[in-house]
């Protein structure tokens, strides 16, 4: 019998993050002002009202058009990921859904209570401040499997060194 190692009691979050492109390719990232990732470009995206049963796919239509005022329907988004990410930060485990918009969008959003906005090419982001799971995990997984869909999960326990596992690549 295959033991899953001990972690934390920890709680279980939902999760989306939806990757924008515009015409040249350029990443559509968020400033965060708030919690988690505060201080960080992130792409857009925002937890699941689980209460409401809402799916993954609701989640990101939802979030694009709350925190960037972009109308997307669910066929105007592929998933090509799910990551399972075990203990982030120490405080929760997360099950993230990873969606790029195949609608390319040309203009800025305009600023939110959550933070501003900011087209960057895949080269100009490695001198922003990004957390470091996205830079480590999150980014190399969308360059390599963003038409494609790809189910992995995640170890990022504190102290201890990110490693994660692909669990199937379609």
């Amino acid at each position: 019998m295959n033991m899953l190692p001990a972690s934390p009691s920890l709680s279980y979050k939902i999760a989306v993050l939806v990757f924008v492109e515009n015409s040249q390719g350029d990443q559509l990232l968020l400033l965060r002002k708030k919690a988690p990732n505060l201080g960080s470009w992130s792409p857009l995206g925002g937890k699941l009202e689980t209460g409401l049963g809402e799916s993954p796919f609701e989640c990101a239509v939802r979030e694009t058009e709350e925190e960037a005022g972009i109308k997307v329907s669910p066929s105007e988004l592929h998933l090509f990921a799910m990551i399972a990410e075990k203990a982030y930060e120490g405080e929760s485990h997360w099950l993230l859904f990873l969606f790029r918009c195949l609608r390319r969008i040309d203009h800025l959003p305009s600023e939110i209570d959550e933070g501003r906005f900011a087209f960057f090419s895949r080269g100009a982001m490695d001198g922003l401040s990004i957390p470091e799971t996205d830079r480590t995990l999150l980014w190399p997984i969308y360059d390599r499997y963003r038409d494609r869909f790809v189910a992995l999960r995640a170890d990022c326990e504190p102290g201890g060194p990110l490693h994660h596992t692909i669990e199937q690549v379609c």
